[in-house]
């Protein structure tokens, strides 16, 4: 029951960094040691069918819960606190990055990989800047008829929803579809069916997208693990970067930086309180004694056994 209610946390989280602009899914998941199960259930879905259903069953309930929470609450906050949120997000973001940074340097770091990471640091700003001043609601519901558009759209998301560092939903802005799917959205809640098709048809390019690219990163970790966390560090750096610019162009109403500050501490304490969570949880499934120390961290994270780590031996985790 433990891992259920916590499976339901995590697929929450996910869920808002689905819908919220400039907040990476992967580096929740990472966060939340969920991320090479997720990797490997979706790069083989057909293996252990029966294990992949319980496990993703409470992921899908917090993703629903979280759609409703935005779309019917939280989305006023965003409206309303929009800076503030943004903060939050940081928060968040900046707290995983010792994780992957205790991974690096257990693989090994080389001068080489700074290249990795810099053109990972370059990708996540250029989405940024692209995405600010585009308007989160710009567009209409019209654009839901535009069949091509929502298959591009979905099969972006779910190219870059499993790379550490890329917001779903900013690609999602970047390419005009996010407002009409969030009103569609919005539709589909209040019991008007008229757009379940072509968010259906989003959907199913969503899913084509993530299997298309677990399988690559999947391979890139197992093959290049060193370049490969190095280049998710990029990606954190270039997010970070990145919503701190889109910051500027939103709206200070109602924001003090007292606000501010609680917001980014809150997200870094709510990161670290996966990380912590994800270990004892993760631990535990595999009947291995809990012990929560600064050194007992660092050695959770370099094992395989499902903790918050994304080396090569977690990435393939039970795969093998």
């Amino acid at each position: 029951m433990k891992k259920f209610l916590y499976r339901i946390l995590c697929g929450f989280f996910l869920g808002l960094s689905v819908f919220a602009p400039g907040f990476s899914g992967s580096l929740v998941a990472i966060a939340m040691g969920i991320y090479h199960e997720l990797v490997r259930i979706i790069s083989n879905p057909f293996k252990k069918l029966k294990e992949n259903i319980f496990y993703c069953i409470p992921l899908g309930v917090g993703v629903l819960v979280s759609a409703v929470v935005f779309v019917l609450a939280f989305r006023q906050l965003f409206d309303s606190y929009e800076k503030a949120v943004y903060l939050l997000f940081i928060g968040l973001i900046a707290g995983s990055i010792p994780l992957v940074f205790i991974e690096v340097r257990k693989i090994g770091f080389k001068p080489i990989y700074l290249i990795g990471a810099a053109i990972a640091c370059a990708i996540a700003v250029t989405v940024s800047v692209f995405a600010s001043g585009e308007g989160l609601m710009s567009g209409d519901t019209a654009s839901m008829a535009d069949w091509r558009g929502l298959a591009l759209g979905g099969f972006a998301a779910g190219i870059t929803a499993f790379i550490p560092g890329m917001s779903l939903s900013t690609v999602l802005v970047v390419l005009g579809v996010y407002g009409p799917l969030l009103y569609a959205a919005e539709a589909l809640m209040r019991m008007n069916f008229s757009f379940i098709v072509p968010i259906g048809l989003f959907i199913l390019c969503t899913v084509i997208g993530l299997m298309c690219t677990a399988k690559g990163i999947k391979y890139v970790f197992d093959k290049h693990p060193g370049i490969s966390n190095t280049t998710v560090l990029g990606f954190q750096f270039g997010s970070l970067i990145g919503i701190a610019y889109q910051s500027h162009f939103l709206s200070e109403e109602n924001f003090t930086w007292t606000l501010g500050g609680i917001m980014l501490a809150a997200g870094f304490c709510i990161s670290i309180m996966f990380m912590v969570l994800g270990r004892i949880m993760n631990r535990t499934e595999s009947g291995e004694e809990v012990a929560v120390s600064p050194e007992g961290s660092s050695n959770a994270i370099s094992q395989g056994d499902g903790s918050s780590g994304i080396s090569d031996e977690s990435i393939s985790g039970e795969a093998d």
